[in-house]
Formats: C-alpha cells, sequence, structure tokens
C-alpha cells in the first residue's frame, strides 16, 4: 500500500515512531504554504524559522533513506493551500492511504479530519508523540471540580511522572518556590551570552520576500542566531543547563531594558515545533541539578520546571476542553483597538518601548514582559481580545495557538472570565518599577498618579477597577483593591478616571 504522510512545520519531531520503520512506499510531505503564512500576519524571524527548521527535517528524513516531498513557497506544484495539495499528490502519485499526525491547533485538527473524509482514500491519525498529556487528560482530571486551579494539575503532574519528587512528598518539602524567584536583576550577576550558531538564512528571507508574503518585524539574516535543527536545539538547552540554570529562578520575572533573554532559556521555539521534547528538556535540567546541588538551588531548577510541566501541558489542556468558543471569549466586554505602537514601539512609556522593542527586534519576550507589560496595558485600555490574540500569535517565534491563546484570553486578558486566572493579572506602574529598570528612564513620573508627567499605568489602573468593578465584586482575591478603591476620594477618583480617559481615547500620544 502506497502511504502519504503529512508532516506539519510544528511536528518535526526526530524520535516519532513514524520513522523506526522501513517503509519504502511511503512518501513524506512538508510543505511551505500561504494558507499558514497569511492567517495572521507573523514576525519575520518566526517564517524564517519556521521554514528553517522544516527545510533541516526534510533534509534529516532524506539522509535516512526517506521518500520526500518538500515544496518550498516557489515550487510549482504548490497550490499554497492543504487540502488541495494533499489531494493532487493523492492523485498524481496513486496514494492508496493518507496518514497525518493530530495538529495541536483547532483550525489545523478540523481541516484534516474534513480532508480525510473527503478523500476517496483510507485515511489514519496519530499522535505526535510530544506532550505529557492527552488532549482530554486535563478535562478528565478536572471533571466535576469548581475550577480549573493550575496548583492542583501540576501536583497532579509531578506526582504522575514522578518528577521532582521524593516517594509521595516534593523534593525539597514544598511544592511551590514562586516566592523565591521574584527578585529585580540589577546588573549582577553577570549573564553568560550563547555564542553557538549564527546561520546565514538569506536565501529563505529571499524566498519569502519575492513571494510577497506580508510580515513586519526586524532580522540579521546573515546572522540568524534561533535554533532550527536538532543540534542547535540541544546546544541552547546545554547552555542553559551549565550557564544560566544557576540564577533562571531568581529572576526569571526580572526585566530590564539592555538584557534580551536575562537567564531564560530560549526553548520554547524548539519545543513549540517539536525539535526537543518536553521529558527530555526536564531530565536534563534535573540531571545537571542533581550534579551541582552545591551551587544551584532547588527554587532555580522547580521554577523551570513548573513552566513546562505545569503551565505548558496545562495549557494545552485547557485549549482542547475549551475550543472552539474559546476564541470568542470577551467576558470583560473590551472593544478599544490596539495602539498602532505596538507595531512600531513609539512611545514615551519605556516599559512599553524596551518591551515591544524587544518584541520586534527578536520575536521575543519572556512571560513577564508579556503579561505585565503588554498584556496589562492592553488590558487597562480595555482592548478587544480578538486584536490582543492576533498580535501576540503574530509577533512571537514560539507563539502557536494552543498555547498563545490560552496564555492572552485567560491569563493576560481575563476574557474566559477566570477559567485560567483567579484574578486579572493588572499593576499601576509600581510593580513595573519593582521588577525593572524600566522607569528611571522613563519620561513619565510612576509615582504621580494624575497630571502630564504621571505614569500612566496608574491612572488606568483605578479607572480599570471602577469600570469592571461589576465583574469582580465576587471575587475575594479583589476585595482589598476594590476596598482601597471604595474608601478613594471622590475627587481623586474622578481625577484618575479622567486621566486615563485621555490615555484610552489616544494612546499613541503617549
Amino acid at each position: 500500500m502506497k502511504t502519504l504522510r503529512l508532516i506539519l512545520g510544528d511536528q518535526l519531531n526526530h524520535s516519532h515512531s513514524w520513522f523506526r520503520s522501513d517503509d519504502a512506499d511511503t512518501l513524506y510531505f512538508i510543505a511551505e504554504m500561504r494558507q499558514e503564512t497569511d492567517y495572521v500576519r507573523h514576525h519575520i524571524q518566526k517564517v524564517v524559522a519556521f521554514f528553517e527548521a522544516m527545510q533541516a527535517f526534510a533534509e534529516w528524513l532524506q539522509a535516512r533513506g526517506k521518500q520526500v516531498i518538500h515544496y518550498r513557497l516557489d515550487h510549482p506544484d504548490n497550490t499554497q493551500k492543504l487540502g488541495t495539495n494533499i489531494a493532487n499528490l493523492v492523485h498524481s502519485h496513486g496514494i492508496q492511504k493518507f496518514e497525518y499526525q493530530q495538529p495541536d491547533e483547532y483550525r489545523l485538527d478540523q481541516q484534516l479530519q474534513q480532508l480525510a473524509d473527503d478523500l476517496s482514500i483510507e485515511s489514519e491519525a496519530f499522535d505526535s508523540e510530544h506532550f505529557l498529556t492527552g488532549r482530554d487528560e486535563l478535562a478528565r482530571f478536572f471533571d466535576g471540580k469548581k475550577s480549573l486551579l493550575m496548583e492542583s494539575f501540576y501536583r497532579h503532574m509531578r506526582r504522575q511522572h514522578n518528577v521532582l519528587m521524593d516517594g509521595d512528598a516534593p523534593t525539597g518539602g514544598e511544592w511551590n518556590y514562586d516566592k523565591s524567584n521574584r527578585k529585580k536583576w540589577k546588573g549582577e550577576p553577570a549573564i553568560p551570552h550563547e555564542r553557538g550558531f549564527r546561520k546565514d538564512v538569506r536565501e529563505t528571507l529571499q524566498r519569502i520576500e519575492q513571494a510577497g508574503v506580508q510580515t513586519f518585524g526586524q532580522i540579521d539574516a546573515l546572522h540568524f542566531s534561533w535554533p532550527t535543527t536538532r543540534e542547535d536545539c540541544l546546544k541552547v538547552l546545554r547552555h542553559f543547563c551549565t550557564h544560566l540554570l544557576v540564577h533562571f529562578g531568581d529572576f526569571q520575572d526580572a526585566m530590564d531594558p539592555d538584557e534580551t533573554y536575562l537567564f531564560h532559556s530560549r526553548l520554547s521555539f524548539a519545543m513549540n515545533c517539536k525539535l526537543l521534547h518536553p521529558r527530555e528538556v526536564i531530565d536534563a535540567v534535573i540531571a545537571h541539578w542533581q550534579q551541582n546541588k552545591d551551587t544551584i538551588s532547588i527554587n532555580e531548577v522547580e521554577g523551570f520546571v513548573r513552566q513546562i510541566l505545569g503551565w505548558r501541558e496545562y495549557m494545552r489542556g485547557v485549549y482542547w476542553r475549551e475550543m472552539p468558543g474559546y476564541a470568542r471569549c470577551n467576558r470583560l466586554q473590551n472593544h478599544n483597538s490596539l495602539p498602532d505602537f505596538y507595531w512600531t514601539a513609539d512611545t514615551r512609556m519605556n516599559c512599553l518601548h524596551q518591551a515591544i522593542k524587544n518584541s520586534l527586534e527578536h520575536a521575543y519576550a519572556h512571560h513577564i514582559q508579556r503579561l505585565m507589560i503588554t498584556g496589562n496595558f492592553a488590558l487597562l485600555t480595555q482592548v478587544h481580545p480578538d486584536q490582543v490574540d492576533a498580535w501576540y500569535l503574530g509577533i512571537y517565534i514560539d507563539a502557536i495557538e494552543w498555547v498563545e491563546i490560552t496564555n492572552t484570553r485567560g491569563m493576560s486578558q481575563f476574557a474566559d472570565g477566570g477559567l485560567v486566572a483567579t484574578k486579572p493579572y493588572i499593576s499601576s506602574g509600581s510593580y513595573i518599577n519593582k521588577m525593572s529598570n524600566y522607569c528611571q528612564d522613563c519620561h513619565y513620573n510612576v509615582k504621580e498618579k494624575t497630571g502630564e508627567d504621571a505614569c500612566p499605568f496608574n491612572s488606568l489602573y483605578w479607572n480599570f477597577l471602577a469600570e469592571k468593578r461589576e465583574y469582580f465584586n465576587e471575587n475575594p482575591r479583589m476585595a482589598m483593591m476594590l476596598s482601597l478603591l471604595d474608601k478613594m476620594d471622590s475627587e481623586e477618583l474622578a481625577d484618575l478616571k479622567k486621566r486615563a480617559r485621555q490615555i484610552i481615547h489616544a494612546p499613541d500620544t503617549f
């Protein structure tokens, strides 16, 4: 039986069982398609990284004797659409069976199910063999429970996979060391920068530009530094373990205008396109810690493990539990437009300028920059979550909908009404000042609430609480802030609201 197997751009799993067998009658199909470059406007580095990784994976398969059909954007037979490409290959190669790995995005899952139904041949879907949970595991775990508390799921995962466990107890005596991971970085300790690979991606960039793909952001095509091969990804993992893990937990929430990555791993793209397996990453980090317990504290390791074993698997589970309705969530009824400076970084608010500039230059920002800078401002100015979704999905190299939308609609924008987050992640300028060096060089005064020089986050914060309080009256985690709001002098609150309205109505002038 002649078989056609589809490999999507985020299914580059070298360890998949597909590749262990003798499959002389199997064709593997990998394709660059406008369908995928155009459904949202992407950062140029994101498109280049996926195309480079797909090319390297196709070559890896060919080196192992596999028959590979690799369509680039400019291939004459490329229809730029998944359905017609598959149908044409089935016809032209006499394919008798179509196989694919279950996609991680709902839209592609629906498209492939429909395609399989439409084909007049046998078809079969396989697991991607990447995640530590099945699509429905989280839904089953929380069945009958009142809330989807991530911490309880995280502890379940620790027990189930025997990660950082001493028998039935968590290693070190605590499940979560988050309180130890909130230090502000002040220039010390020094950050060892990764110096491994710098690739020339001009050919891929030229192909994208000649095709007329609309992208944004910047790229150094001569010195592209994202890992797009398995070897590169392992280098980044080793660098993180050897040089960065020792301070990762301490400074994982810190922000600095002169440091792009601080002590973060840069492994999210590698995992999200499946070049690295999450258990592989977890095991490597824990093994390094066990060999260096005299210099590396457990809070550094637990904070990293929680992001992968906890949040990553949790967000995927929420995605498959709640889609497709989750993509329409707007429980706070926010309808404003995303400011233009999200595409240019042209704002006098230094924290936003730095976080967006970093994103445009590197297709990257770490979780606190996304949550408490760009996401915080978007929520406080009551931007429609559709627009926030599109920006986050396009700008970050690791953004695939299953992980982006749950973090955006849930964690960042509270658009799901509290399904993921127990309270909205909002703050005035004081938190930003506490965790970063942004405020000291800002045009605005973080200590001022009203007036021309006042930090916009301060008035926006209190205005948001006043305007949205009906959504939070029954939320115990908001009780203290609502109590302070109630005690505020009416004239002061009126001034704060007036200042906030000026910012909301003309954010690009600030």
